[in-house]
């Protein structure tokens, strides 16, 4: 089946379609730092430049599905939390305009757990009766979902709207959560060495790598960083990993930080240099992004940017094989059904 990726970023969520035997045909992202990660890892894929305000709908090829997650930080815990209210939040109607030209299959778009605040509630639902309503109208399913649960080791809680054309005669459900947790060990332990600094000023040291990316972000950390204990031991899961490098989480080989009262920790004393944070690469091992996927910066933080904006590759991949085997077999029940249909007419004529 072929898809098209709006809000495409370095493309987690279309290589875990890929992986589950999707075509990304043609994909759009805006920002032009992702520009040249994106076309490098997705190399057969169209990748169109501009804004999706500027995309006309018959400029959008036919597919049979439409992916991807309008920017969340209008809807962040942490961001303006203006919802739809903000510019950005308004992109979902952009994104829902397209869909409703297209009428594909499916759609699935992604976002932050931000927007179930009780402030949202309104445009909320304001947005699900759009997507339920576009065009001849979408079954819609719409969950919460921690990324742990599905192969990744991390703790990412992100909402999924999957919608799926009312004539495929299904509503698409979810799949089931995994029992088994990854820890940070089994995903980035063998990475613990030869990581580099980055240069002054945040600038790649890619000269230096001996394996691509594995450098991390130097300077100091906020009063907000040191609010509260940053580090997960080997056996856990990576806190989220976020878009801001300042904030990337700190390396496991450290102890947890020191509690000195409310809103205030330190790093262990006397353990200090154990304390950094994760690399571009570890970020990118803890995204379940593949180590031949390569990001292309010459600022560390837009590597930071991309991974933690990006949808862990392994976590689409679940989706997109419960998409693809449910539209499957509604599909083959509805030919053998008009085949049925057809064996009964000829009978009777």
């Amino acid at each position: 089946m072929n898809l098209v990726s709006f809000f495409a970023g370095a493309g987690g969520l279309d290589l875990g379609f890929k992986k589950a035997g999707f075509s990304i045909i043609w994909a759009n992202e805006y920002d032009k730092d992702i520009w040249e990660t994106y076309e490098k890892n997705h190399p057969k894929t169209i990748l169109d430049k501009r804004s999706i305000v500027n995309i006309q709908s018959d400029e959008v090829p036919e597919c049979d599905g439409i992916i991807g997650g309008p920017p969340c930080q209008s809807w962040s815990e942490a961001g303006s939390k203006r919802g739809i209210n903000d510019n950005r939040g308004q992109l979902f109607f952009d994104f829902i305009r397209i869909l409703e030209a297209k009428q594909p299959k499916f759609f699935l778009a992604e976002n932050v757990s931000g927007m179930l605040l009780k402030r949202h509630d309104e445009a909320l639902k304001n947005i699900k009766t759009m997507f339920k309503n576009a065009g001849t109208g979408y079954d819609l399913s719409f969950k919460l979902l921690n990324a742990s649960d599905f192969d990744v080791p991390q703790d990412r809680k992100r909402v999924f709207f999957v919608g799926i054309r009312k004539d495929l005669g299904f509503k698409f459900k979810f799949p089931e959560y995994k029992n088994n947790k990854i820890t940070l060990e089994e995903a980035i332990s063998d990475l613990k060495e030869n990581v580099v600094a980055a240069k002054e000023g945040n600038k790649t040291n890619k000269e230096n790598w001996k394996f691509s990316n594995h450098e991390y972000m130097i300077g100091g950390f906020s009063s907000m960083f040191m609010s509260r204990n940053r580090v997960r031991t080997w056996d856990e899961q990576s806190f989220t990993i976020q878009a801001g490098g300042r904030h990337a989480p700190i390396h496991p080989q450290a102890p947890k930080m020191k509690f000195i009262e409310q809103n205030k920790r330190i790093f262990v004393p006397g353990k200090e240099n154990l304390y950094r944070r994760l690399s571009v690469r570890e970020c990118a091992r803890i995204q379940t992004f593949p180590d031949d996927f390569k990001f292309y910066y010459n600022h560390i933080a837009a590597g930071y940017k991309m991974i933690g904006n990006a949808v862990p590759v392994n976590l689409a991949k679940h989706l997109a094989l419960s998409i693809k085997s449910q539209i499957e077999n509604s599909e083959k029940k509805q030919r053998s059904i008009s085949k049925r249909k057809m064996e009964l007419e000829n009978t009777i004529s």
